[in-house]
């Protein structure tokens, strides 16, 4: 036990001495070279790996490596029941109509061509009858020209909400494309002809019961369309001479739904139809550049 306190107290002195010679070799006011601080740090939390939320690469990667079968991306458009994509079987307007009597050659070649083309629409008016009691081809074009006018006029005034309820979803844009920022003037003035039904499609899609009804009623009328870009300046039109108008409009109707309405779903141009007036355009005119430098007068 002797041995044991000779052992620490020359540990001491060692200690003791070499503490002394510190303090000799660094002033009192001069801080140590090296100082360490223990400080106490938050612990840091890992996510581990299976609760790591993986990207679309690393899932598509795993799951093929356990197995997984993937379908083939094919791409997908929205589709409305409510009406078609298309004119189904659209009428093809006999060259001259409006401007040939029926005494003359081409007339009567236009009545052969008539006849033949009622004889399948006979068998879908007799399908759209079956969905629509009331319809019927003596009243329904006054009952088209209305849907025609109040359409029309729903598109001048900018009424969108009014407007889809009188035109189909696939009619829709090609009525207010290119519309923003301009004004349109439009107005009926009367019917050179009275409006009569030309042309009776009934076709389904996707199964047999799906039936979609279409009418193209020909309209021979009198009408104003004036449209104005932002700046008011006339693009196309007047107001003050009125114009004849002969179009070819397509109705259409979801037959299977009882509370379905006849709505206008697009139009028929002919191949021999005039070609349209020019739309004038504004365009600004690029001025001289000039330099910031210089001092320029201003002109009055």
């Amino acid at each position: 036990m002797a041995a044991a306190m000779k052992a620490g107290l020359g540990r001491l002195g060692l200690r003791v001495g070499w503490q002394t010679v510190g303090s000799v070799l660094r002033p009192a006011g001069a801080a140590p070279a090296c100082l360490v601080v223990p400080v106490r740090t938050k612990k840091r939390f890992s996510v581990p790996e299976w609760a790591r939320e993986l990207s679309p690469e690393e899932k598509e990667k795993r799951l093929r490596s356990s197995g997984m079968v993937f379908p083939e991306e094919r791409i997908e458009r929205t589709f409305y029941l409510a009406c078609t994509a298309d004119i189904i079987d659209p009428y093809i307007p006999p060259e001259g109509d409006a401007r040939l009597t029926s005494l003359s050659r081409d007339g009567l070649k236009q009545k052969v061509e008539k006849l033949k083309q009622t004889a399948a629409s006979q068998l879908a008016l007799r399908k759209v009858k079956d969905h629509d009691p009331d319809f019927s081809t003596k009243t329904f074009p006054e009952k088209a020209q209305e849907i025609f006018i109040e359409a029309h006029n729903c598109l001048a005034n900018f009424n969108k909400q009014k407007l889809h309820s009188l035109v189909t979803e696939r009619c829709y844009p090609e009525m207010v494309r290119g519309n923003r920022y301009k004004t349109i003037r439009w107005s009926f003035v009367e019917s050179l002809e009275p409006p009569r039904v030309v042309h009776v499609r009934c076709d389904s899609i996707v199964n047999r019961g799906n039936l979609y009804g279409q009418v193209t009623v020909r309209m021979h009328t009198r009408q104003i369309l004036a449209i104005y870009d932002r700046f008011g300046r006339l693009m196309y039109g007047g107001e003050q001479v009125p114009k004849d108008v002969l179009e070819y409009v397509v109705f259409e109707r979801y037959l299977v739904n009882p509370y379905g309405a006849w709505r206008m779903h697009g139009k028929i141009v002919p191949e021999w139809a005039p070609p349209k007036e020019p739309i004038v355009k504004t365009v600004m005119i690029p001025g001289p550049t000039l330099d910031p430098s210089k001092e320029f007068e201003e002109t009055q």
